[in-house]
């Protein structure tokens, strides 16, 4: 088994004093690093270290449906189903900042949801949605033009439940929902029970439990950079 604990690249190392998910102390949740983490069963992500505090690991023992890695991207096959999990749940009952980088190869997947409770996840529902769903009930954002496909997403929920997306920067007006309750995450890649897998690659997951307009613009900011 071989663990990539550190990587340097010029992509991975960031200006001195440049803003990093860790200066939100206990306010980051869950963070999964560009090639930072990594550990791999031959070519295959077995594990994806937490860079939080939190412990939030995501694994994955079954070989067959280990994502394949590649310079810092985790390659997922919808056909074989492919996931990572974690032994706990990481709750968001209130505000929420989710920053991911990403390649989509196909709607229809889930990036982020749980595994163990129904009606929790984050789904490309079409090539233009992003369906959301928290304690069963369904929230959809969109893309004010254009589809799906490589680039950052920057999810966020303030005090008032108000759900925004941003895509590549930009933030998306089309629809911006209300959604309360508490999103539960504990899998990247499928949601209740191994349903909806997701097609193409996750370079960095950020999860915050707070939402302010500096927050996502440092998200925004980082991500562009990866």
């Amino acid at each position: 088994m071989l663990s990539l604990r550190q990587s340097l690249s010029l992509n991975s190392i960031r200006p001195l004093g440049g803003w990093q998910p860790s200066d939100e102390g206990a306010r980051l949740t869950a963070w999964y690093k560009f090639q930072t983490g990594i550990s791999l069963n031959g070519s295959d992500v077995s594990r994806w270290s937490d860079s939080s505090d939190n412990e939030n690991d995501m694994i994955q023992a079954t070989a067959s449906e280990q994502p394949a890695y590649n310079s810092g991207d985790i390659d997922f096959d919808a056909s074989a189903t492919q996931n990572l999990q974690s032994a706990s749940d990481i709750t968001l009952s209130g505000a929420f900042t989710i920053g991911i980088k990403l390649n989509i190869a196909a709607a229809g997947g889930v990036i982020i949801g749980d595994n163990t409770e129904t009606g929790e996840f984050f789904r490309l529902h079409s090539t233009t949605i992003l369906r959301i769903k928290i304690d069963n009930s369904t929230a959809d954002v969109q893309l004010d033009s254009g589809t799906w496909g490589e680039g950052y997403m920057v999810v966020t929920r303030n005090a008032s439940n108000k759900i925004t997306l941003w895509w590549n920067g930009v933030q998306q007006t089309t629809a911006t929902p209300t959604q309360s309750g508490t999103a539960d995450i504990d899998t990247i890649g499928v949601r209740k029970t191994d349903l909806n897998p997701y097609d193409g690659t996750i370079s960095e997951i950020q999860i915050f439990d707070k939402e302010t307009v500096a927050l996502t613009s440092n998200v925004n900011s980082y991500l562009s950079s990866i």
